[in-house]
């Protein structure tokens, strides 16, 4: 969906990131992807679109209902027809999905004597295994619920799955029975290996147990015969944060803990359900759940395949992607105190091929070494079990004084970070949130230590998370320095954050004051250079390309002949490759192993480049809404580092995917260099080469 405004071109964004799902479920439709990586693609695409129904389709519901069939804006056309749109799309998608599942992954698994196995394939000995299994574990964690007649709508829990159950054949005559009973995989696996010694491994989904079993649950009863359908319902993830400044009695922590509240009483926004159900009981359950204005989506048999993250380890190494042994970094794994070589030069690595707990040991050795006063760091996504935090109460405990951005409003982090940050305050930590409606995104660690009778400064700075988790899956860089030049304008920036205070940037680009005019500069210098004929390109690597701004300036840019290069993982607004427009705009997007999360904006600066690497999309949000910092990479080695990096992803003829004007998701097309190897292998072995 592509509107022309003012003679650009955009692309709708939540159409672009439905495209972008689409190429998540490549990976698992793909034979040559290991078998039980496929299901953790499908987990990842089940959970990417639960969470788009939470956040992008409930926020054009309510504009819907605000506006009508009025435009979103002059980009973008009205809510009926995205959601049109969108409604299409998704069940294209769902068949595929379901395709994949049915005709591929089962048989895959089958030739490798690995069965799902449903309830009425299970033999007696099975049954009885199944039957114990079922009263032992299982059944005093259902509650069932009988819909028939009650007069209040049930409340059906975001994201959870529920068996919808109708009961008929009594003996006494009685009128059929319709129940729903929630699926209690929160607290119980959803996969049962049965055990049986063979040569075989049969496994039964939680659903399927509680089907054998149907007539214990409703023993009350006299029914004769079951029919049951999975059905699962997603709500609207949104909250509202009171922002009365007159309240000073509470605290935006007491605001978010009763704001998140909400969210389980969000409005509906989809409603899944097995396609195998009978239109009646699909007319019954939607009038009782008041669905009425809900989309409707009929998938197969299972829903909720995010599950399958935690699908049992089985099978052979094959059918894994190879382990991931981290390549060490010899500068500092050859000093004993990590400050040494950061003293001498900028340090920078690349996670997941490179260990986070380097970062770890940074804060470790500053929590016991005797010349370090102070440490400042922001914490957007902590891990539930978070070495960083642990590191930090240390440090408190060994008389650092610690101080804390804890960003509290992380969409689905929020009830860790509460926890965190009970327990950083608790050690006697100063903790600090940021506003409501501004996030604090930019990630940085600013520490303050003695030498030679003189107070000093270290710094790191990442383009993700301080998450010992997803830094082993996401894809980012680091940069560990002492630079004075970057070290106090982290200061400036701390003073900012912690204190208010309002500070001038000369080598930080810092949103949402700052960046993006200084970006918008950057690419009409480029435009500049481009006409006086000197050397003029623009590369830039991004999760998303979605401010309007941005994009109209790089279609001028295009227009004045800069070379543009961009590598945009999930949603892109900008429709590359149009004459008179983007003729001199390459978009493609990686889908691999590992999640591309870095943002790189390289400028060729008429032959002096410059690198920024940065927390922040090209999206409004992280441009105008956030606490963002981009910081320029001056070291040269560091730099080449990037450059050759990112010149790898460019060259990616084996998980790039070119975007254009027709999402249709193709592959990068081969050239005759007979490239075997995506980038991400490639980036492992140019650095396992490199090793400093």
């Amino acid at each position: 969906m592509i509107k022309n405004h003012k003679g650009n071109l955009y692309k709708d964004r939540e159409i672009s990131w439905l495209h972008f799902n689409e190429r998540v479920l490549q990976e698992a439709e793909n034979p040559e992807t290991p078998l039980m990586e496929r299901l953790k693609f499908m987990a990842i695409f089940s959970s990417n679109l639960d969470e788009f129904y939470r956040v992008r389709v409930a926020q054009i519901r309510r504009l819907q209902r605000i506006n009508g069939k009025k435009n979103i804006n002059e980009y973008q056309a009205s809510p009926d027809e995205i959601l049109a749109e969108i409604q299409r799309i998704v069940l294209s998608l769902q068949d595929r999905f379901t395709a994949v599942y049915e005709t591929q992954i089962i048989p895959e698994l089958n030739k490798r004597n690995i069965y799902l196995k449903e309830e009425h394939e299970l033999n007696d000995v099975e049954k009885l295994i199944v039957k114990n299994y079922f009263k032992n574990s299982i059944l005093n964690n259902l509650f069932p619920i009988i819909i028939d007649e009650l007069k209040q709508t049930p409340h059906l829990r975001d994201r959870s799955i529920y068996l919808a159950v109708r009961m008929k054949e009594s003996k006494s005559g009685a009128q059929p029975k319709h129940a729903i009973i929630e699926i209690p995989t929160g607290i119980i696996n959803r996969f049962y290996s049965l055990p049986i010694n063979t040569e075989y491994t049969h496994i039964i989904f939680l659903e399927n147990i509680l089907r054998v079993n149907l007539h214990l649950i409703f023993s009350i009863f006299d029914y004769q015969h079951f029919e049951s359908y999975i059905i699962k319902l997603t709500r609207d993830a949104e909250y509202e944060i009171s922002k009365d400044e007159t309240d000073y009695s509470v605290s935006l922590l007491d605001k978010i803990q009763k704001s998140l509240k909400q969210r389980s009483k969000g409005i509906p926004t989809r409603f899944v359900y097995d396609e195998a159900m009978p239109k009646e009981m699909l007319e019954f359950l939607v009038k009782k759940l008041d669905l009425k204005h809900v989309n409707l989506i009929a998938g197969g048999r299972y829903h909720n395949f995010k599950d399958f993250m935690e699908f049992p380890k089985i099978g052979s190494k094959q059918d894994y992607f190879e382990p991931l042994k981290h390549i060490p970094i010899k500068n500092l794994d050859a000093e004993q105190i990590m400050f040494d070589a950061i003293s001498r030069e900028d340090i920078i690595t690349h996670h997941p091929y490179q260990s986070f707990d380097y970062v770890i040991r940074l804060l470790r050795e500053s929590a016991i070494d005797p010349g370090v006063t102070t440490i400042l760091i922001t914490l957007y996504r902590v891990a539930r079990h978070s070495n960083v935090v642990n590191a930090l109460i240390n440090a408190v405990k060994n008389g650092k004084k610690v101080v804390v951005l804890m960003e509290l409003q992380a969409r689905f982090d929020e009830e860790s970070n509460i926890y965190w940050t009970n327990q950083l305050q608790e050690a006697g930590a100063q903790v600090h949130f940021g506003k409501p409606g501004q996030k604090v995104h930019c990630k940085l660690c600013l520490i303050y230590r003695k030498e030679n009778n003189q107070l000093v400064k270290y710094a790191h700075l990442s383009t993700g998370n301080y998450n010992g988790v997803t830094a082993r899956i996401y894809s980012d860089f680091s940069l560990f320095t002492k630079d004075p030049v970057i070290t106090e304008e982290i200061a400036n920036l701390t003073d900012m954050l912690f204190a208010n205070m309002k500070r001038n940037f000369k080598h930080l680009l810092v949103a949402p004051e700052f960046m993006k005019k200084q970006f918008l500069n950057l690419i009409e210098h480029e435009a500049s250079n481009a006409k006086q004929g000197k050397p003029a390109y623009i590369i830039a690597k991004m999760n998303s390309l979605v401010d309007f701004e941005i994009i109209k300036k790089l279609y001028e840019a295009s227009n004045a002949g800069v070379k543009i290069s961009l590598i945009v993982r999930g949603i892109c607004c900008l429709v590359p490759g149009i004459n008179n427009s983007s003729e001199n705009i390459q978009v493609i997007s990686i889908i691999d192993r590992f999640l591309e999360h870095a943002r790189v904006y390289i400028f060729a600066n008429g032959g002096h480049e410059k690198i920024y690497l940065a927390s922040a999309d090209w999206m409004s949000r992280n441009l105008n809404n956030r606490i963002e910092c981009a910081f320029p990479i001056y070291n040269e080695k560091a730099k080449k580092f990037v450059r050759d990096i990112i010149n790898l992803q460019l060259s990616d003829q084996i998980k790039a995917r070119k975007i254009d004007g027709f999402d249709d998701n193709s592959y990068v097309k081969k050239d005759n260099t007979n490239l075997s190897k995506s980038s991400q292998q490639a980036t492992y072995e140019f650095i396992e080469g490199r090793r400093v």
